[in-house]
């Protein structure tokens, strides 16, 4: 005997609804199942302003700073040494796994924050983020991280302090006696102004952002002062190198200059003090 017609439609419609449901009931509910978007670590230099290991916090010493990469790699200071890790990000979950850190003999004071930054940069971490804040925690609390969000120098207006000279894949210290005065400044008026280790400069400059392109139109007018030896030899470096088109790598404070050939200098923004 044929099912009573009411029977049979409440069948079809309870049928539909169950996807419905299952949908409804599933992983994701309340969020259309979309998972937690991860951490946005990458692009910001993270300082160091505390770690806490088994109720202990320690303050942390200048310096003390992590950079994550989109590679997956965590770098940074611990304010003596320098340290490698792998990172992997999942939703607000930061697993790091250390792997190398250099053997730099350093101070008592930096050696016991290193020791309880190392112990505390490890592991699986819970990532909270809050107005340029972040704190990296384990789940019992008892290992946690302080970090701040600390902002890139602007190419334009900053003070630029030459502290090293680039060939190719080579990095080189300053010649001795010469550390302390070459600087550049990459003015809004179209000029780059500064000091090239002895004399001041000035000269045009233009600037291709989107080639990450500086060229100088020189030669630079120079003031003509004499100088001792070491300042005398960088200054002729810097002269024939900011003469001519380069390429610029801004790394968070730090600043690479190279010609075509690979040679060029390194610069670190200076204090807004000085």
């Amino acid at each position: 005997m044929p099912k009573p017609r009411s029977t049979l439609a409440a069948a079809v419609l309870l049928a539909a609804a169950l996807p419905v449901l299952t949908a409804c009931g599933g992983p994701g509910a309340g969020s259309g199942g979309a998972a937690d978007p991860d951490l946005p670590l990458t692009g910001t230099h993270w300082t160091v302003a505390a770690v806490t290991v088994d109720g202990g916090r320690s303050t942390a010493p200048d310096g003390a700073a992590v950079d994550f990469a989109e590679s997956g790699r965590a770098r940074g200071s611990t304010g003596c040494n320098h340290f490698g890790a792998t990172v992997a990000v999942a939703g607000s979950t930061v697993t790091v796994t250390p792997e190398e850190v250099t053997e730099k003999g350093c101070p008592g004071d930096l050696q016991r924050f290193e020791k309880a930054f190392l112990a505390a940069f490890t592991g699986p971490l819970e990532g909270t983020m809050r107005e340029g804040a972040l704190t990296l925690a384990s789940a019992d609390g008892a290992r946690k991280v302080e970090l701040a969000a600390e902002p890139s120098a602007p190419l334009r207006g900053t003070t630029w302090k030459v502290d090293g000279l680039v060939s190719g894949d080579t990095a080189a210290s300053l010649p001795a006696g010469a550390e302390t005065k070459a600087r550049l400044v990459i003015g809004a008026d179209g000029r780059i102004t500064g000091n090239l280790g002895c004399n001041d400069f000035s000269a045009a400059v233009r600037i291709d952002e989107k080639a990450r392109a500086l060229t100088v139109d020189g030669p630079a007018a120079t003031t003509r002062m004499m100088c001792a030896s070491p300042q005398m030899s960088l200054e002729t470096q810097l002269y024939e190198l900011l003469d001519g088109p380069l390429s610029y790598r801004l790394d968070h404070r730090t600043l690479t200059l190279t010609d075509g050939a690979g040679q060029g200098l390194t610069a670190r923004a200076a204090p807004p003090a000085q």
